[in-house]
Parts: C-alpha cells; sequence; structure tokens
C-alpha cells in the first residue's frame, strides 16, 4: 500500500511538472535524469498546501525540470530513511523509465540521500547535500550531552518529537510513515554521523573542512552548498532562535549545521548568507535581501547537472 501511494503521489507531481514545463524545447533546468528533492529532520512534502521546498520545484518545472519531492518519515535514522527513499526512487523510475535520478537533500535529507547512493548507485546520477549533516550537528550534540539516556526529562522530549510529527503526518498525508526521535538525534551527532560515514564514506572529505571525491568510485556525483548566516531577515520569526542556535558552534554555521560538517564532494559554495531555512527558501520565501534567491541557486544547480549530463 506505501508504494502504490508513492506511486500515486509521484504521478501527481509528475503531472503538475509536465504541465508547468510543456512546449518547452531545452529548458534551463532540464536534467538528463529526473530530481528528487528530500527533506529534513521534521520534514514534509507538503503540508497544509505549503512545500518544504518552498517554490523550488515550480521554479525547477517551468523551465524543463521534472521533480518529484519524497515524503519519507520526519523522524528517524539515516539508514530506515533510506529505505524509504530508495523505494520511491523505485517508484519514479518505474514511472519515468529513466535510468537514475539527481538526489538533492536538505540538513537530514543529505545522509538520507547518500545511503541511497551507497547501497543502489545504479539508480543514482548525483546527490547534492544542501546544509548537509555529513559530519554531524554541535546542536544535536548539545541535546545529547544535556539530556541523559533514559531520564525523564528524555522521555519528555520524545514526548513532544512524537506528538510534532503525528501532526506533521496527519497534515502531509504521511501518518503510516515510523517515526523515531531519539534515532534521529543520534544520528545527526557527531558520533553518529562518523559511524555512518564509516559505512557511507562516498563524497565525505577525508579533511577537517576540504572537498570530497566530486565522482566517487560508485560512479555517482557529489556536491553540496550551504549558508552560513543565522539571522537574516528582520520579518522572519524563526531567525532569532537559528541565531541562539548558533551560538552552540565553534565556526561558521547556518544556525543547525556548521559550515565544515556540510561539506560533501565539489563543494559549490560554503559561505551564501543563508540560513537553515532559508536554504530550502523558507519562512514563505522570506530570505537574505542582498543574497542571490534560494529557488536561483536550485535552478543554476539544475543547470549544472544539466550541462554535466546528468
Amino acid at each position: 500500500m506505501k508504494a502504490l501511494y508513492s506511486l500515486i503521489l509521484c504521478s501527481v507531481v509528475a503531472f503538475n511538472v509536465q504541465a508547468i514545463s510543456f512546449g518547452a524545447s531545452k529548458g534551463y533546468t532540464e536534467t538528463k535524469y529526473p530530481i528528487v528533492l528530500v527533506h529534513g529532520l521534521f520534514g514534509f512534502d507538503t503540508l497544509a498546501g505549503f512545500d518544504y521546498f518552498y517554490g523550488i520545484p515550480q521554479s525547477l518545472g517551468k523551465s524543463g525540470a521534472e521533480v518529484y519531492v519524497a515524503q519519507i518519515s520526519a523522524t528517524n535514522s539515516s539508514e530506515v530513511r533510506g529505505e524509504q527513499l530508495l523505494a520511491q526512487v523505485e517508484n519514479v523510475l518505474a514511472l519515468t523509465g529513466a535510468k537514475k535520478v539527481n538526489l538533492i537533500g536538505h540538513s537530514h535529507g543529505a545522509p538520507t540521500a547518500r545511503y541511497v547512493a551507497s547501497v543502489a548507485p545504479e539508480m543514482v546520477a548525483s546527490v547534492t547535500s544542501v546544509g548537509g549533516v555529513n559530519k554531524g550537528s554541535q546542536v544535536a550534540d548539545l541535546v545529547r550531552k544535556t539530556i541523559p539516556e533514559g531520564s525523564t526529562p528524555e522521555a519528555i522530549a520524545v514526548q513532544l518529537a512524537n506528538a510534532l510529527t503525528t501532526l506533521i503526518g496527519l497534515l502531509s498525508g504521511g501518518s503510516d510513515l515510523p517515526q523515531d526521535g531519539l534515532s534521529s538525534l543520534q544520528a545527526l551527532t557527531t558520533e553518529g554521523s562518523l559511524a555512518f560515514n564509516a559505512h557511507y564514506p562516498e563524497g565525505v572529505p577525508t579533511s577537517t573542512c576540504g572537498d570530497g571525491e566530486w565522482q566517487a568510485d560508485n560512479g555517482v556525483f557529489y556536491y553540496s552548498w550551504t549558508g552560513i548566516s543565522t539571522y537574516t531577515n528582520l520579518l522572519d520569526p524563526i531567525d532569532p532562535a537559528l541565531l541562539i542556535l548558533g551560538l552552540t558552534f565553534d565556526e561558521p554555521n547556518d544556525g543547525l549545521v556548521g559550515q565544515c560538517s556540510s561539506h560533501l564532494g565539489r563543494v559549490i559554495r560554503d559561505d551564501y548568507k543563508m540560513n537553515h531555512l532559508d536554504e530550502i527558501n523558507g519562512l514563505l520565501g522570506i530570505h537574505h535581501l542582498f543574497e542571490t534567491d534560494p529557488k536561483t541557486v536550485y535552478r543554476q544547480h539544475a543547470n549544472r547537472l544539466q550541462r554535466q549530463g546528468l
């Protein structure tokens, strides 16, 4: 039933994209392989009519890209989320007849996408990490150290996370997906990320803050970009929280992920004036007035993939 639901979801998204790009010759964002966007922690595809990647699928689709938005657990381990994504990638390939997909993952969506590329590289042309937690988040480290395992505060935090993910599931249509807040927290810590990288190392830099392999031994191309600003617009009510969370770090960061931790494969840029939500054009498209529009960054990347033959 879940596979059927995913296939129906993909069909709806495909119809919308094709309607937008109908009649175009070789569009600016028209890639050889479909693009699949992968959400992060507490993420969704569409929530009460609002996209997680706000306006980005439509912006990509209007000039030729075929775009799908994955719906996976809002909270769970990278491996569990990765298996869910793998099933949806298989559906996209079956639906379109394409041989591969281009995966673009934000935050926890980055290691989720990397998992699929590692276990099924024949299905993946490229993986792009956007503000990805590729070497852990110091925010997750702080939470894990502050709340003792098995304690009452941990139990309360789990209940709150469960309530939030239940609400997300009801509003997004993904209420049947398994949720596990503690597994997602562990996955996003430095310890959890490094353990994950030991099994799925493709594209991860071996140096502290360098580039990784652009094309790994599995044949998949890897890219990344991120922002390093926490407070970017006075009109954004989320910015103060990200500003405070950003104080956790000892390096430039986007409020939830450090600059160096976000590096994967070929680093396109790691200094956008964007915070963690700006990277997906949220909240409702509010971002820094003097920085490239996030939708433009995704469009430029789709064109980059096109020129690479992907």
